[in-house]
C-alpha cells in the first residue's frame, strides 16, 4: 500500500515532491512573491519560506537533535535576498541527510513525541505534495498533482480525516464528488477547494 513506502521508493518520491516544489519556486514570477495562496495566511513567498524552513529542520532532527535543542533557528525569514537559492540549499540537505545510508531507520523527536524517521520522512513528502498545489495555484501555474503521489498523500492522510482540522493545520474538509480522483480527494480532505478565488 502506498502509505508503507520505505527505503528507495520512498526516498524516490519524496525527491521528486521537492523536484516538483523547486520547479515552481523558478517559475515564480518577480512580481509574484507576495501573491496570495489556498493558504489564507500566507503569500507566495511566506508559503515558500515556511516549506524551506522545514527542510531546514531535517539534518538536525536526523542527527538526533530535539525541538528544544534547535529552538528558534530556523524561525523568522529564511530566504533572504535569494528564495530560489534558499529553497535549493535547504532541500538539497534535507534529501541528502534523508539518504544517508540508515537514516530512515533512525528515531527522531519531533513535536508530537517520536518517530521513526521513515514517517517523518512521510509527512515531509505529503507536505510537499500538498504545498506543492498551493504554490502552483498562488503563482497560476499548472496545479495538477501526479496521481502517484496524490494516492500516497491520500493513503498517508486518510487515516487521520476525523483530527486534521481539528488539529488547526488543515481547513475543514471539502465535500467532493462521489467518484472522484485521489488529487480531488485529497485537496477535499486538506480543505483545499479549487473553486474558492484565492486571496
Amino acid at each position: 500500500m502506498a502509505a508503507h513506502l520505505d527505503g528507495p521508493d520512498l526516498l524516490a518520491l519524496h525527491g521528486r515532491a521537492l523536484d516538483h516544489f523547486g520547479a515552481l519556486v523558478r517559475a515564480v514570477p518577480a512580481d509574484g512573491w507576495q501573491g496570495p495562496t489556498p493558504c489564507t495566511d500566507w503569500t507566495v513567498r511566506q508559503l515558500v519560506g515556511h516549506l524551506t524552513a522545514e527542510q531546514l529542520w531535517v539534518p538536525d532532527l536526523l542527527a538526533g537533535a530535539t525541538v528544544a535543542e534547535i529552538g528558534d533557528r530556523h524561525d523568522g525569514d529564511v530566504l533572504g535576498d535569494d528564495p530560489l537559492a534558499a529553497w535549493t540549499a535547504a532541500a538539497g540537505a534535507a534529501r541528502a541527510a534523508f539518504a544517508e545510508p540508515g537514516a530512515l531507520e533512525r528515531t527522531v523527536q519531533l513535536s508530537y513525541g517520536a518517530r521513526r524517521a521513515a514517517g517523518y520522512a512521510r509527512e515531509m513528502t505529503v507536505d510537499a505534495i500538498v504545498h506543492g498545489w498551493d504554490l502552483a495555484r498562488g503563482i497560476g501555474a499548472d496545479d495538477r498533482i501526479d496521481p502517484a503521489a496524490a494516492e500516497f498523500a491520500l493513503a498517508e492522510l486518510a487515516p487521520q480525516a476525523g483530527s486534521l482540522a481539528a488539529s488547526g493545520l488543515f481547513a475543514d474538509p471539502v465535500p467532493v464528488p462521489a467518484g472522484a480522483d485521489a488529487a480531488t480527494r485529497l485537496l477535499g480532505l486538506v480543505g483545499r477547494d479549487p473553486a474558492r478565488p484565492l486571496g
